[in-house]
């Protein structure tokens, strides 16, 4: 709905958003109460009653203590220095340009933020990273108050070096398996960046080791899982408070170098300063290529692509809402139609998600009366913000860092309402804003999209908190105190086997199929296919029709 859409005259639904903070907002009747109409507050009163939305209360994160854990990192790159901030170390260089920003303008948080976050107990005892520059850079801050870290040349050196107990993985997506897979072996524990995995094989066989060394605790790096208004959105979908959903749409749009993967390439990058052969591992042995190694994520040999490196974010957080697991069919189409620089992913796709036998609520199947598709669609050459959406049948939510639910006008749960005038379907009849009173006033484009996504920060408490601490603490307490991270294995696997369906699809130019009970990924019928599969890059299995 219009931001600027006036309910009464003198204030519009923001203004009376602010009014009331981040407290849950209901129904065509809420506005009224704040003139003290006692029917009115009556009436408001009854619907909060009756729809009863709640935070589903966030994943459990008991304490720190004990012997400070010992961290490798495996990747400095531009993710690598973000997780180690939300780890509790900073570079010099950060920490140099924070305070000046600071200092030019007061409602620059993040200094003030990094300095207030919670102490984890942790050591950061080791650095694996194959540029030079990148390396020392690490080793020049973290190398200081009372802290040691070593580096290391070699990711298989690190893991059995009995320097750590634990590795975080943030490098290019083709390292991410074979990396997180010696260190489960070795009885490390696993934090990795998504996807998961870069082929198909790689996702069976990583499943597969963690099954084996279930002391390893292992977690996706999918941060948004804490953010409290998808927690909200799990209960207010829990009490089907949308009726049956049968079409969810979320995109992701993009119009900058950064979005586009043009990533800055070091002056001081050169064969002599990068181990050109330990970057390449497995892919095609090209000549040293600086394009490549810093704006890897523009080729299949090393990326994922949209379907990979964005769909993956927006395909978990609604399946940790759903928990509708992977698609039964995909089907996939796109092109190269802005960023003609030399890249062989898309910078355009669309992708059809069909779940046939889902019914809203959970993995419950009931038969084929009810489905859902999902639909994702993506540019890297526009950027107009088109949210997320899941429409039901009694109700429709737009979801990002807030959430809003507008009753459908041809609702049948709500229909008596809406006839007696009780819910006015161009109003909310739920709306969780934490940032309504203010506290975000000053925030980029860049940020809000990101924090829409559930990528930067979400709320514990009224207050403003890092989503990816929180999802670090969270699998550091998994490790101290037992339990499961809320983004483990499974659904990795579940993430890693949507997003593969997409790129194949995509590049084979076919519909794809799930066989659930074979756990295989089907290609189905197509023109001489066999050339096509027996040159794709994303493993087995894979079978015809």
């Amino acid at each position: 709905m219009a931001e600027d859409k006036k309910l009464f005259k003198g204030f519009s639904r923001r203004d009376l958003l602010k009014s009331l903070g981040g407290i849950p907002i209901l129904g065509a009747v809420w506005f009224a109460g704040i003139n003290h109409d006692k029917k009115a507050k009556l009436e408001r009163d009854f619907l909060l009653e009756k729809l009863n939305i709640k935070a589903t209360p966030p994943p459990e994160s008991g304490p720190m203590s004990g012997e400070p854990l010992r961290i490798g990192l495996i990747g400095f790159g531009i993710r690598g220095e973000q997780l180690m901030r939300s780890l509790g170390f900073a570079t010099n260089e950060w920490l140099e340009d924070m305070a000046a920003s600071a200092a030019k303008n007061p409602n620059d948080k993040r200094l003030a933020d990094f300095k207030s976050q919670e102490g984890l107990n942790v050591k950061l005892s080791a650095i694996c990273d194959i540029f030079d520059v990148r390396a020392e850079k690490a080793l020049r801050s973290f190398n200081s108050n009372g802290n040691t870290c070593k580096r290391f040349d070699n990711y298989l050196d690190l893991i059995h070096s009995g320097e750590v107990d634990a590795i975080i993985i943030a490098t290019p997506d083709h390292w991410h398996a074979p990396m997180a897979k010696a260190a489960i072996e070795a009885g490390i524990h696993v934090y990795l960046e998504k996807p998961m995995t870069h082929t198909v094989q790689e996702t069976y066989e990583l499943r597969e080791a963690c099954r084996k060394n279930p002391k390893a605790v292992f977690a996706v790096g999918h941060q948004h899982r804490q953010t409290q208004s998808f927690l909200t959105a799990m209960d207010a979908l829990a009490k089907n408070t949308l009726g049956h959903v049968s079409l969810i749409m979320t995109t992701t749009n993009r119009n900058d170098d950064n979005g586009a993967w043009q990533y800055e390439i070091h002056p001081e990058a050169s064969p002599e300063t990068i181990d050109w052969n330990a970057f390449l591992g497995t892919a095609p042995q090209v000549p040293f290529n600086t394009e490549h190694f810093f704006r890897w994520r523009k080729w299949w040999a090393y990326g994922s692509g949209l379907s990979g490196d964005l769909l993956t974010h927006d395909y978990d957080r609604i399946n940790c809402i759903l928990k509708m697991g992977i698609p039964k069919y995909v089907t996939a189409s796109g092109g190269i139609y802005t960023h003609r620089d030399g890249r062989n992913v898309p910078d355009v796709m669309h992708v059809n998600m069909e779940f046939p036998e889902f019914t809203t609520g959970g993995t419950q199947r009931e038969g084929k009366e009810k489905g859902m598709t999902l639909v994702y669609s993506a540019t890297l050459g526009n950027q107009f913000e088109r949210g997320t959406v899941l429409m039901g049948h009694d109700a429709s939510m737009e979801l990002g860092n807030t959430l809003t639910i507008y009753a459908d006008p041809r609702s049948t749960k709500y229909k008596d309402m809406i006839q007696e005038g009780r819910i006015d379907p161009t109003v909310p009849i739920f709306q969780y804003d934490p940032s309504a009173s203010g506290v975000d006033a000053v925030t980029s484009a860049t940020a809000k999209y990101f924090a829409d996504k559930g990528l930067l920060w979400t709320y514990r408490d009224g207050k403003r908190v890092d989503s990816t601490f929180l999802h670090i603490r969270e699998w550091l307490s998994c490790i101290r105190n037992g339990g499961e991270p809320s983004c483990g294995v499974q659904e990795g696997f579940e993430e890693a086997i949507a997003a593969h369906m997409a790129g194949l699809s995509y590049k084979i130019g076919r519909k794809v199929e799930w066989d659930e009970e074979k756990e295989i990924i089907i290609a189905l019928p197509g023109e001489d296919l066999d050339a096509i599969l027996l040159d794709n890059d994303y493993g087995l299995p894979i079978q015809k029709a």
